[in-house]
């Protein structure tokens, strides 16, 4: 990636190297997503397997620690970089002639993969845009949705529990819904170790994301809840680095689960006061706790609280979210702002633009612009270019803004975008 990382986003994308823990014989290793690694007598146990393009580092810095074969890999979830990167694993395994092993998932995880491959195109354009760099061109595919190392135990249901012994450790298995509904987490009571998968990445929980499908914050906080029961002293996080310390690991849990039925609550709470969305998010934009807001384990490095408010309303309620019947059945946008042209001219809107950013208030302002840019007739002449050169200039400030990489990230593909199109434009008036 070409963008520069903050600290947050170095340790999310597993931009550190591999470490020991516990009894020296447990390994996190960072591949974007962490592997956990636990050796035993008998072998191997994987929770997690890298993104693909990290396949080869995660298995040098697993081979750096021991030569033990693999003898289970659990998949946390289907997501890209957690179930991915079993090349190398696989390429070993053929040239030592071992065992292929034990592959552990939720059925859930299963039906993820069959849905990559029938939307494959689909999720090729939201990654791109989801993982676009600040400063690059739009990205490749980041993974193939053929490239499947598939479960041979299956969890199934919603209260799935699955227990085993390698190597005289016990490892116990748990299933619950958070960000997928295919979440699985690890518990070694030998290595007094928890393994959460993106139940916890080490900063705000990913809930909500604008590309992604439903998540579900209350069971995620119950989940965490359950975890800290465990009193685990060490967790491997999905994202970011090892919590270590019987407190450290309570005060994580405890607090992300706190910030989720909060925002499960509070939207629940207005939906039944019969408000509508608009309504809903602002004041809970407003209310949202200091204690969260500085809390070191729900900075918002990757996804945000505003992303967590969409996620309970859309849990709930369907997509008639503005309580305007003039919202049932919408006219194009275009033809919308076509009729705003009709009332007043391109240049008042420009200048009325210029108003509210100098006034600071961007995302008005881009609303304004919007109107010259979606209803103008003639796409050559030189206000469109300044309403095009002004939203660019506003959306590089608001990114600037945004902790929040996939917020950032979304906001730098759509600027990316309209300089691409400023660009035709500007050869196609030349040339014309």
């Amino acid at each position: 990636m070409s963008r520069n990382l903050n600290e947050g986003m170095r340790d999310y994308i597993g931009l550190n190297p591999p470490s020991s823990f516990a009894d020296g014989k447990s390994y996190i290793i960072p591949g974007f997503a962490n592997s956990c690694v636990f050796e035993t007598n008998e072998g191997l146990v994987i929770f997690d397997l890298p993104i693909k393009q990290f396949a080869k580092r995660t298995f040098r810095g697993v081979r750096t620690f021991t030569d033990k074969p693999v003898q289970y890999i659990i998949y946390s979830h289907g997501h890209f970089d957690h179930a991915y990167g079993h090349g190398p694993f696989l390429e070993e395994i053929k040239e030592k002639g071992w065992d292929l092993p034990v592959i552990i998932a939720h059925e859930n995880c299963v039906r993820r993969f069959e849905k990559y491959k029938s939307l494959d195109k689909y999720h090729k354009w939201i990654n791109r845009m989801q993982f676009v760099p600040t400063g690059g061109r739009m990205q490749e595919s980041v993974v193939s949705p053929k490239d499947t190392l598939n479960p041979t135990i299956i969890l199934k249901g919603n209260d799935s529990v699955y227990n085993f012994k390698l190597g005289k450790i016990e490892f116990e298995i748990y299933h619950d819904m958070g960000e997928t509904d295919d979440s699985i987490w690890l518990w070694a009571p030998e290595k007094k170790t928890i393994c959460t998968g993106d139940l916890m990445i080490s900063s705000f929980p990913n809930v909500g994301n604008p590309f992604k499908v439903q998540r579900y914050p209350k069971n995620w906080a119950l989940a965490l809840e359950k975890m800290m029961e465990k009193e685990a002293e060490f967790l491997v996080p999905g994202h970011g680095r090892l919590l270590e310390g019987k407190d450290n690991v309570k005060d994580a849990l405890s607090i992300t689960a706190e910030a989720m039925h909060f925002v499960h609550d509070e939207v629940v709470k207005r939906l039944n006061e019969g408000k509508w969305f608009e309504q809903i998010y602002h004041e809970m934009v407003e209310i949202f706790p200091n204690k969260f807001k500085e809390s070191k384990y729900l900075k918002e490095v990757y996804g945000c609280y505003r992303f967590a408010v969409h996620a309970v309303y859309r849990l709930y309620h369907g997509w008639y979210n503005s309580g305007n019947p003039t919202d049932l059945f919408p006219s194009k946008s275009d033809d919308i702002a076509e009729e705003f042209l009709k009332i007043n001219t391109e240049e008042s809107y420009l200048e009325h633009a210029k108003s509210l950013y100098t006034a600071g208030k961007l995302q008005l302002a881009l609303h304004i612009l919007d109107i010259i840019i979606k209803g103008s007739e003639d796409q050559y002449n030189a206000t469109m270019y300044e309403a095009l050169d002004l939203k660019i200039k506003i959306l590089q400030e608001k990114a600037k803004e945004e902790t929040s990489f996939i917020a950032s990230n979304i906001i730098n593909s759509a600027t990316l975008q309209i300089k691409e199109k400023l660009k035709v434009l500007k050869n196609t008036s030349k040339t014309s």
